[in-house]
């Protein structure tokens, strides 16, 4: 009768022990379960993302890629003579024709050089063409190939500003072209008789100090 009472004590413990045990492998199961599902949900999320970042690094690229054409004026045949010991300005012409290929980093290592190669023209003008408004023109120029710099190396790429600063930067380059001609085709019209010697007066007349 005792072995009985142990023996069913016994048994009711295992089973209890036993039930316990599966019920614990089942939370557990179900834990690592939602674990796993979380997991690769979080994979797949981030593959969307990726795929969907790389789809927009795509676009940028194309969109840049059609706008970056920058046309250099054609300077007047005496303007290239006066011109052509400023090699600075050679220098960004040449980087300018060479466009980008490949990839967006391309680009942007190309807008980073273009926006140093602009900014040391103001100091290396010739004397013929080192005047206010040529400065002006620069000044300008420099400011926009910044700006393209600027807005091709944020995140997000701002692609319709670099679009729209392409532009603005030909109509830059026009412009300064065209003031160049302009001081050229000046400084070769003939003075009238009696003009420099008039000018040196008043030159004179300026520097004596008035009492």
């Amino acid at each position: 009768m005792l072995f009985l009472v142990f023996y069913f004590r016994f048994t009711f413990v295992t089973l209890a022990f036993n039930s316990t045990s599966m019920k614990i492998s089942s939370i557990l199961f179900v834990a690592f379960f939602c674990l796993a599902l979380a997991c690769q949900k979080d994979q797949t999320q981030l593959l969307m993302e990726r795929q969907k970042d790389a789809q927009r690094k795509e676009q940028v690229f194309q969109t840049i890629n059609r706008a970056w054409h920058f046309s250099i004026p054609s300077l007047a045949p005496h303007t290239r003579q006066f011109a052509s010991s400023w090699n600075d300005l050679y220098v960004l012409n040449n980087e300018l024709n060479q466009k980008p290929k490949s990839t967006l980093g391309a680009f942007q290592k190309k807008a980073r050089l273009l926006s140093q190669k602009s900014a040391v023209l103001a100091n290396t003008i010739p004397m013929v063409f080192n005047k206010p408004e040529i400065k002006s023109r620069i000044a300008v120029l420099t400011t926009k190939f910044n700006q393209i710099n600027l807005y091709i190396n944020v995140t997000p790429v701002q692609d319709q500003k670099v679009v729209s600063l392409i532009t603005e930067v030909n109509i830059e380059l026009k412009a300064l072209y065209l003031q160049l001609d302009e001081i050229v085709r000046k400084s070769e019209i003939p003075t009238e008789e009696g003009e420099t010697e008039m000018k040196q007066m008043l030159d004179t007349t300026r520097a004596i100090p008035s009492k």
